[in-house]
Parts: structure tokens; sequence; C-alpha cells
């Protein structure tokens, strides 16, 4: 496989179990989490803050934590601002604390996804672990902040001071593997473009789950118009929802889509999303846009999956392998 081809999972159809469970999703007594939040009555702001904390720990309890993980909380106020989020290892391969700039090993960053609106380091710390399990190295997940009490860009500007902290800890830009699904991929790229603008080096890898390019969701909600039905996540629900953290701005913001442009050095990047989802043409926009900035992309489908069904191991057979296979291109960046 080369870094600019576009591959494909084991199955073309998927597992049977996975269409068992898209089928169920889609019947009358069930429908993806975005669409069925959103067609909340009386979903305003104060209606998502209520509902949030039962849906976050809906999510977590679905994307279980291996056995062995530890975490350590980061809370703190510098000069450059507030930084939060929590250290993601394993207590036997790291003495127990979190990872030590000084021991040169490489980190992962990641940034998970919400729809800018749900979601926590905790709701993903199931992920998190699965993909630094037995690496030998930890990971940094920020806890960046979210709508409606935040508005846009504050989760983008949280990434880039988490990132810069991380560096002013000591580790090099070339021990740092970004990584983020969803929104959280959107992040990543938002995160690549402030490097740029600034003159701060980059990470040394990028891996995308199911990213976000188009913030405003138009480019979702077309594929979802065209036919796509995805298990996991209503576009047209989610756009809704968006507002309450991008006050509707124009999907030609420069943050809202994000150019990864020739004159920037793009981390070589492995990006999976399912066959399913809405959100396909946004990971597909994302590919074609890092190979025409002359950057390493490889692309791959999973065919019969939803939106980053690689959180949940216990439902489809493919996220265990869309698993390992993030899990390879990581190794092939980490430093121990």
């Amino acid at each position: 496989m080369t870094d600019t081809e576009v591959s494909s999972g084991p199955s073309g159809r998927g597992s049977a179990r996975a269409r068992a469970l898209n089928g169920y999703v889609w019947s009358n007594s069930a429908r993806p989490l975005m669409g069925a939040v959103s067609r909340v009555p009386l979903i305003v702001p104060t209606g998502l803050r209520v509902i949030r904390p039962a849906l976050n720990a809906s999510l977590a309890a679905i994307s279980p934590v291996p056995r062995g993980t530890r975490t350590t909380e980061v809370k703190l106020k510098d000069d450059a601002g507030h930084v939060r989020g929590e250290w993601v290892h394993e207590a036997d391969r790291l003495g127990g604390g979190i990872p030590d700039p000084s021991s040169h090993r490489s980190i992962l960053y990641y940034l998970h996804g919400s729809g800018y609106l749900i979601c926590s380091p905790r709701t993903h710390r199931g992920l998190v672990a699965r993909l630094v399990r037995r690496t030998g190295i930890g990971a940094f997940s920020i806890d960046y902040r979210l709508g409606p009490d935040h508005r846009f860009p504050a989760g983008g500007d949280d990434v880039v001071r988490g990132y810069r902290w991380l560096l002013r800890q000591g580790f090099t830009a070339d021990r740092i593997i970004v990584a983020g699904d969803s929104a959280g991929g959107h992040l990543a790229q938002d995160l690549i473009a402030a490097n740029h603008r600034d003159g701060v080096p980059q990470p040394a890898a990028m891996m995308m789950i199911s990213p976000l390019y188009d913030a405003s969701f138009d480019m979702a909600c077309a594929l979802e118009r065209s036919g796509v039905r995805d298990p996991h996540i209503d576009a047209a629900g989610a756009r809704r929802l968006m507002r309450m953290y991008n006050r509707g701005l124009p999907a030609t913001h420069p943050r809202m889509r994000i150019e990864l442009l020739p004159d920037m050095t793009i981390p070589d990047t492995l990006i999976q999303y399912g066959g399913r989802e809405v959100m396909a043409d946004d990971a597909r926009a994302i590919h074609r846009g890092i190979l025409a900035a002359g950057g390493r992309s490889t692309l791959q489908e999973w065919p019969g999956q939803g939106h980053v069904f690689q959180m949940f191991p216990y439902f489809t057979p493919e996220s265990r392998k869309a698993v390992r296979e993030l899990k390879d291109f990581l190794d092939r960046y980490v430093r121990v």
C-alpha cells in the first residue's frame, strides 16, 4: 500500500453483525444519535446542557476501557491560558505516571469528536487507550471547550494551545502524533493550518477517523439527501445542533473549511471512514486536499460501517480490525 492509495476494509459489504445493527438503528424503534438529540422537543442550549451528561455516560459505557489503563488529569492555567485534559497511559509501562519528555518517547495528542457540543476525553478514553495499548507511549486527550456555552472557534483555539503546551513541556514535534475523530479531525486540520501560520513545527504524523471537513454540514446533508443512511449520525440533525456553536457562519469561512496548501508542511496522514456514513465526502475531500498540497495520505473506506465505528468494539468486528490498522500506522512513527 502506498501513501496515496485509496484502500478498503476486508469485506465489500461489512460483517453480518454490522448489517444487522445498521438495520435496527434505522428501524422505527431507533434513530442515529445526532438525529435523535436534535428532535428532542425544545432542544435549546439549556436542554442540551441537561441531557448531555446522560448522553456522554451512555457513550462511555459502550466504548470500554482496557484493563490496566490509567489516567492523570491536567487542569492548569499559565501565561498562554487554560489547558485541560487527561493523560491516558498504562501504569506497568510508564512507571505509573504520565509520559516524561526527557525519555524522548513519542506521545499521541488526541482530539475527541463531539459535533463541538457533546463528548469529552472520558467518552473517548476507551478508543484512545486501545490506540496506545502496548506501544509503550501515552496519550494526551484534550478537553476543549464546547458549545453552547462557548462559541466558534473556542475549541480550535484550545487545541492549538494544548499542542503548544506540550511543546513547552519538552515534547518535540517529531515525537507527537495527532489523532482525531469527527470534529476532532476538523480540529486536526485547524491545528496544522495554525502551526503553519505561526511558524510552529508540525507533528510527525496524523490520523483522522471519520473526519469533518465542512463544519456547516452542507456536504454531509447533500450526501444524506442522495440516500445515504448513517447508523450513527443524522446530518440534518447535526447541522441544527452545530448552529449552537458556529453561529451559522458560512462554509466559506477559512476555519469552517480548512484548506491545506502546497506551502504547508503536512504530516503523513491516515484517514478512515465508514462506507455508510454521511461524512464520507468530507473524508474524501480532506484526502484530495492533502494530495493536492503535496502531502502523503492513505484513505481507507470500511464498507458497511457508520460514523466513528472504531469506538464500538462490541458492535462490529470491523472496529477492532480498523483500530489495528491505525496502530500499525502509529507504529511507523512512534519512537520509544
